[in-house]
């Protein structure tokens, strides 16, 4: 799957929203500064459980960005209420927010989105969203931070 575009992907300044500067660190570093949850998730590719997630609820206007390096990811306009228990988004913030390669665990062969700044795990993307896109972000809410507007 190829990353979708979208049209929003400047702030009015003209700048690109998302954040271009790689975030590498080492498998320790990445311990010390992630919780738990957090690291089994980012790190190693988990999933939190459905309705549990601090996000998959969550109404407010403002920016979803990635827990572990703050790149901005998703803005609340592109929330919508999938049924599935975790946040899902139409589109991501900018086309270099995000990254997706192909996941084949689980006997499936789905598309795994990553921050695009540090590779961090953040859910699959689905071809099974709302109009025009048709995309549906799902999204683990121990993978996002938010930032109110």
């Amino acid at each position: 799957m190829t990353d979708p575009t979208h049209p929003s992907d400047q702030a009015p300044s003209g700048k690109s929203l998302a954040h271009p500067e790689r975030v590498e660190k080492s498998d320790e570093e990445w311990r010390r500064t992630l919780t738990p949850e957090q690291y089994r998730i980012l790190r190693e590719k988990g999933t939190e459980r459905a309705f549990t997630g601090k996000y998959w609820n969550h109404h407010e206007d403002g920016v979803y960005v990635c827990a572990a390096c703050s790149n901005p990811l998703f803005h609340s306009n592109a929330k919508f209420e999938s049924g599935t228990g975790w946040p899902s988004f139409a589109l991501p913030l900018a086309p270099e927010s995000v990254r997706t390669r192909e996941d084949r665990s689980l006997f499936l062969s789905r598309a795994e989105v990553l921050c695009r700044r540090c590779d961090s795990h953040l859910g699959h993307v689905f071809d099974d969203g709302p109009a025009p896109e048709g995309l549906r972000y799902c999204m683990n809410s121990a993978a996002l931070d938010f930032k109110r507007r």
